[in-house]
């Protein structure tokens, strides 16, 4: 797979089966910690400053979980909180998907919030890091379409800052932790509003961003060993030189499949990483700043949660309206990425 080839987007006949069931995207929510940890806070314990990681990423702040806090109580608040715009009460959701990479229990936490949010149907986790809400709203089209479901509720919610080892300044300073949630619905199979989408892998770049797996002793002779994970790891540089080749092709093969040019384009919505990222894919295709949503610089990187965060601020801010095409990707560990064109409400 050659991430420097990437070509212009073209219009072509889209062939793609005739559906039983479409999906629309009609209910979204979010929210992140009350406690915020900003840049001259994080100045206090690692050797950086305000003017250093701003410059770098775009960050000037983010919101962490206590310890008497929990993944599954955001989680499960953003997706009533989507519930609620969408007008669906909770027992008629028929699965619960939660995106994220860390749960609150080693088996996931999606049962946990569908107790908690009343709902009736299935749940299960997905963990594919930054690219994991974005694999979600596909899969959860695909649930839909196949006329199996009616409701899906895709949430997606990380609290990375548990996984960071805050003395190395190349990570701590870009994690924060949140949750969002989006509702897809089944609609009549012509009014399918998931106009293209793509996902990729590649495991060879796994080393570039990870946080493995270590075995310690145990405390009892002749016991097997204990099993924790080791802090995030990350290449900085490579993370960045993959994103900003992989993205755009990532999102112009999703272009393709729904025969659509970049200034059919309304808004670009991309995992919220660094804004440099973010400002390199949008020059890529010449998609005016205007037309980018970013709240980096409030957030940092919530992983999975980070679209819909952003996602839930444009819509309930008045700026992404019904029937608006928005172009969304979601990149990271794995390595993972994919994009999906679709168009809101």
């Amino acid at each position: 797979m050659d991430l420097n080839v990437i070509e212009e987007p073209k219009v072509r006949p889209v062939r793609r089966k005739r559906l039983a069931k479409g999906a629309r995207f009609i209910g979204v929510g979010s929210v992140a910690p009350t406690t915020t940890l900003s840049n001259d806070d994080l100045s206090a314990f690692v050797d950086t400053n305000d003017e250093w990681i701003a410059t770098r990423t775009g960050i000037r702040a983010r919101k962490v979980l206590q310890k008497d806090e929990s993944l599954t109580a955001i989680a499960a608040e953003a997706g009533k909180r989507a519930l609620e715009m969408a007008g669906v009460a909770a027992e008629d959701v028929d699965l619960v998907l939660l995106c994220t990479s860390s749960p609150d229990d080693l088996f996931g936490s999606a049962t946990q919030i569908q107790s908690a949010i009343g709902a009736k149907g299935a749940a299960f986790d997905l963990t594919a890091a930054c690219s994991g809400f974005v694999i979600g709203l596909i899969n959860a089209r695909q649930w839909v379409t196949d006329g199996k479901y009616h409701n899906v509720l895709v949430i997606g919610a990380d609290a990375l800052s548990r996984y960071v080892d805050w003395t190395d300044r190349g990570t701590c300073i870009l994690f924060g932790d949140g949750a969002g949630a989006v509702l897809v619905q089944a609609t009549a199979g012509d009014d399918d509003r998931l106009l293209g989408y793509d996902i990729r892998s590649d495991g060879g770049g796994y080393k570039s961003l990870k946080a493995p797996l270590q075995c310690t002793a145990a405390e009892n002779a002749g016991a097997p060993p204990r099993g924790s994970f080791q802090p995030i790891l990350m290449n900085g540089r490579e993370v960045f030189k993959f994103a900003v080749k992989a993205v755009p092709q990532t999102v112009s093969a999703s272009l393709e499949e729904a025969g659509l040019l970049t200034d059919d384009i309304d808004w670009l919505v991309l995992h919220q990483a660094n804004q440099r990222i973010l400002d390199a894919v949008a020059e890529r295709f010449h998609i005016p700043h205007e037309k980018v949503i970013s709240n980096l610089a409030n957030y940092g990187n919530t992983s999975a949660a980070s679209i819909p965060l952003a996602l839930d601020e444009a819509v309930r801010g008045g700026k992404i309206k019904p029937g608006d095409v928005i172009a969304s990707a979601g990149f990271g560990a794995g390595l993972t990425w994919a994009s999906a064109i679709f168009t809101w409400g």
